[in-house]
Order: C-alpha cells, then structure tokens, then sequence
C-alpha cells in the first residue's frame, strides 16, 4: 500500500491491480491537490484509511470489485467511482445497485475523471466548497465562475480549467504537460501551441498584466500582482 501526500484536499483510494494504471492516476490525482492512497487488491481496500472517494477496478486478483464495493458501502457514506474495463450492462447495473456512485469504463481522460471526482465529492463533502483567492482574483470550482475585484470574466471551459489549476496552488510554476492534461486529456496528441492560444485569450479576459506569468522552458504561475481597477464585462 502506498500513500502520496499533497497539500490539502480529500482523500481518495485507489483500488487497482495493475501497477501502471494505477500509477498513472496517482499521479494525475496528486496533481490536482488530492491525497491519494492505493490497494492492488480488494483486502487492501477494505484495511485502507478513510477516504473520501474511492476509485474501484472491477477485476481484482482476490475478491469481486462487486462484492468491495458492496463491503465499502456498507462500511459509510463513502463516494464510490468504478472505474473499469467491463462496459457490460449488466456490470454496471449490478455495481450500480451495490451503492456505487459513478461507473466510468476504460479507457477514460483523465479530464473525465477528475470531473466526475469533484461531482461525487459536492455530494459527500456539501459544506465549505472552496474557493481560491489570490489578489484580485477569485475561481470557485464548484460553480466554474471567475472573478477579478469582484467582477465575473465570462471563460470557457479550457480557461477555466486553465485557470483553476493555476489558482489551486498560487506560485508553482504548472508545466505545459500537466495544463494539457488537466484541461483536455491526459492522451491529448494534439499541437501543444492550443495551449498558448488559451492561455492569451485568458490573459486577455482577466485583464490583469502579470497575473498569469510565463516561466520559459517549464511552463505558467500565477505572478505577483496588485489589485487592479474592475475589468470590463466580457460576453466572449
């Protein structure tokens, strides 16, 4: 069993047998600011900590991820993604009636995922959603709106998520790779110039100079600023 620390934010267990699959969403989870623990099998599950969600694999080496997930819900009111190669009806209506929250088949983004994370999370952690302030800049994930001295700046989706990543954690320069992977796919095998396409457009609409800053050859932060008069409203 593995633990990965990060700063905080729920705690979510990952339940997968196969070593690289499961790395692989360790390491796009702690990314995005999620404590992230893991079990190749369903006993390790069933001793793991308390998460907040659990991401189960269907098709573990000693126990049905059914029966788990029927253990699990049993255990509390814990989030319960499946996340699995069978696309049967028949499983997902089975893990479905189990308790399981979400089911997700592979393969899936890791965009996908992460939304369907934060979905599962409103319902189990309702209170206190956070909102990231820094300067003149407000980002509240749960209702994807964007304020700059109080004032909304209309984004699109892959602003917003740009946005977010950044916000989450003010000062860590954030590589291209991870803004790729956070705002379209973690497969994503497109020109990465997308990005700075994005990027401008939402320097443009925050109207802040300095506020997203470049770090050449590693990728953007969020920059030291001061709070600048209200932008204008923007319908783009």
């Amino acid at each position: 069993m593995e633990t990965i620390g990060t700063e905080a934010g729920a705690r979510i267990l990952v339940v997968e047998d196969d070593a690289g699959i499961a790395q692989s969403l360790v390491r796009g989870l702690a990314r995005a600011g999620y404590v992230v623990d893991t079990a190749s099998t369903g006993a390790d599950a069933l001793v793991a900590p308390p998460a907040d969600v659990v991401l189960l694999d269907l098709g573990l080496p000693d126990v049905d991820g059914v029966e788990v997930c029927r253990r699990l819900r049993r255990r509390g009111d814990v989030a319960i993604i499946v996340v699995t190669a069978r696309g049967e009806e028949s499983d997902r209506v089975a893990t479905l009636d189990e308790g399981a929250d979400d089911y997700l088949v592979k393969p899936f983004g890791l965009a996908e995922l992460l939304a369907r994370v934060r979905a599962v999370l409103r319902r189990v952690r309702p209170a206190g959603p956070v909102t990231y302030a820094y300067g003149p800049l407000s980002v509240d994930p749960r209702t994807r709106r964007v304020a700059v001295s109080g004032v909304e700046v209309m984004l699109t989706p892959k602003e917003f998520d740009i946005i977010e990543c950044l916000a989450a954690d003010p000062g860590r320069v954030v590589s291209r790779q991870e803004l790729l992977e956070r705002a379209w796919d973690a497969n994503w095998y497109g020109p990465t110039k997308v990005l700075d396409v994005h990027v401008a457009a939402l320097r443009r609409k925050l109207g802040v100079e300095g506020l997203v800053e470049t770090v050449y050859g590693r990728g953007f932060r969020l920059g030291r600023v001061a709070s600048p008069a209200p932008p204008t409203r923007s319908e783009d």
